[in-house]
């Protein structure tokens, strides 16, 4: 299957999330909410490496591999927080669009640190997902 797929699944489960992290965030602190839901990732991510037997791979993980992965499970932590707390105070229909301005972000960061060429339509098109999601925060 091509990286379209994966993405837009990942996307469909993304609007799940904040459907279902939106109610379960109600009367509970945002960050017991977020401890939950990662201990709950956390036994899936694991279930899976283990039902595929891919255990084995990670003595094939290099340093620098592992220090980014970690780094990354960090910001990801931290983009949680910051979310499960925006959830609990806002309407998710208007805290996700916000959460996706990551789009711009990425497109920026990955100029500028992975030095992806971002041409005119991708300029374009970032704009026009940013102007759209401030939009629907604004209805």
């Amino acid at each position: 299957m091509s990286w379209f797929f994966y993405a837009l699944m990942s996307a469909i489960f993304a609007a799940f999330t904040a459907i279902l992290a939106k109610i379960g965030v109600a009367n509970v602190d945002s960050n017991l909410a977020t401890a939950i839901r990662t201990v709950v990732i956390l036994i899936f991510a694991w279930g899976i490496v283990f039902w595929q037997g891919t255990l084995h791979k990670a003595t094939q993980i290099t340093q620098t591999s592992l220090i980014f992965l970690i780094l990354s499970g960090i910001a990801t932590g931290i983009s949680w927080l910051f979310y499960f707390r925006a959830l609990q105070i806002g309407k998710a229909s208007q805290v996700a669009p916000i959460d996706k301005l990551s789009l711009i972000f990425t497109i920026i960061l990955a100029a500028i640190i992975l030095k992806e060429k971002v041409s005119l339509l991708i300029v374009v098109g970032g704009a026009l997902m940013a102007i759209g999601a401030i939009l629907v925060t604004l209805g």
